[in-house]
């Protein structure tokens, strides 16, 4: 699930296993629109487990998947100012506003309106919309518009303001995920959702820590992996548009359009992807999505000032594309 770049970005790490499954068991299927996979120790009832984590995803789409047409946060783009909603709600919500601020803006869920206009939301696009349509759509743009009031209603400056938690919910449910699985005692796992990851413990099979691998992006047509970690108790995310690009013809750099939600345009960015680590794959998803669309001189300042986040961008170039690290990223 992401809002602004819900159209372009690609989740891709790959969860390796290199011993045989007969340690662990693995809970997979389809949810939020995309596939998942739950690798566990074996010594647990699956059935158990697989049952709690369906209600999970339910309760989690009820609460503000966009897509269902009477979830609280569909009820709340009506324009409903009265509904109560959940701590699921309340969770995301302040998670998001913290990082809308850390972002200078950057990260910013109500840009659901200018994702919907472009085309690649649940909502009709506009076609060829005008200056005015755009300068109206950016007014209904910008998270210092909503608040969350001690009633856990949601306050809009304006009733038409779209909120849209996709940048961030799929890192939640993958937090609240490991949350049940460690009440029930399991001390080895790794979820992933849609390219969202969290890694507790060892790999039963092989012992070792969890190693996962990002995507190539120089490889178009044929996956292929830049990079793989061990990922020891972290949560990792990464977002990507680098298999949709354009390339300019007097002098072959790659490009890739991304909407900013501070003015609603489109332009030309060299970051191809963006992965992110973090304690919780909440804040990795969202950080992932912002430092996406932010200056890459300013997202790699503020992320290096940040205690317990690192990142790793792929910036395109003549030749290919460059790999620059935070401080802390981990060797392969």
């Amino acid at each position: 699930m992401k809002f602004f770049l819900s159209f372009f970005i690609l989740f891709i790490a790959f969860i390796f296993s290199c011993s045989k499954p007969a340690n662990k068991k693995i809970i997979s299927g389809y949810s939020f629109g995309t596939s998942f996979s739950i690798q566990f120790e074996k010594d647990n009832d699956e059935n158990i487990i697989k049952n709690k984590i369906d209600s999970l995803f339910k309760i989690v789409n009820n609460s503000f998947s966009t897509y269902i047409s009477d979830s609280d946060i569909s009820k709340i783009n009506r324009g409903d100012s009265l509904l109560a909603v959940d701590d699921h709600f309340k969770k995301v919500f302040l998670k998001s506003y913290e990082i809308w601020e850390l972002s200078q803006g950057f990260f910013d869920p109500t840009v659901g309106s200018l994702v919907n206009a472009y085309g690649f939301g649940p909502e009709k696009k506009i076609k060829n919309f005008s200056k005015k349509q755009l300068d109206s759509l950016i007014e209904l743009t910008g998270f210092s518009k909503v608040s969350l009031t001690s009633k856990g209603t949601i306050k809009k400056k304006y009733p038409n303001i779209y909120i849209d938690f996709n940048a961030i919910g799929k890192g939640y449910i993958v937090d609240l995920i490991s949350e049940l699985l460690i009440s029930y005692d399991i001390k080895n796992f790794l979820i992933e959702i849609g390219g969202e990851i969290i890694a507790k413990g060892k790999n039963p099979n092989s012992g070792n820590f969890w190693k996962v691998a990002i995507d190539n992006p120089s490889k178009k047509n044929n996956r292929k992996f830049i990079k793989t970690i061990f990922l020891k108790n972290k949560a990792l995310a990464t977002s990507g548009n680098y298999r949709k690009y354009s390339i300019d013809s007097l002098t072959g750099k790659k490009y890739v359009h991304i909407i900013n939600p501070k003015n609603g345009k489109s332009f030309q960015s060299k970051i191809l992807s963006v992965s992110v680590l973090a304690s919780d794959c909440m804040t990795a998803d969202a950080w992932a999505t912002a430092l996406m669309v932010m200056p890459f001189q300013l997202s790699k300042s503020i992320i290096e000032s940040i205690e317990g986040i690192d990142a790793y961008w792929i910036l395109s170039n003549q030749k290919g594309y460059n790999e620059i690290f935070s401080s802390n990223w981990p060797d392969s």
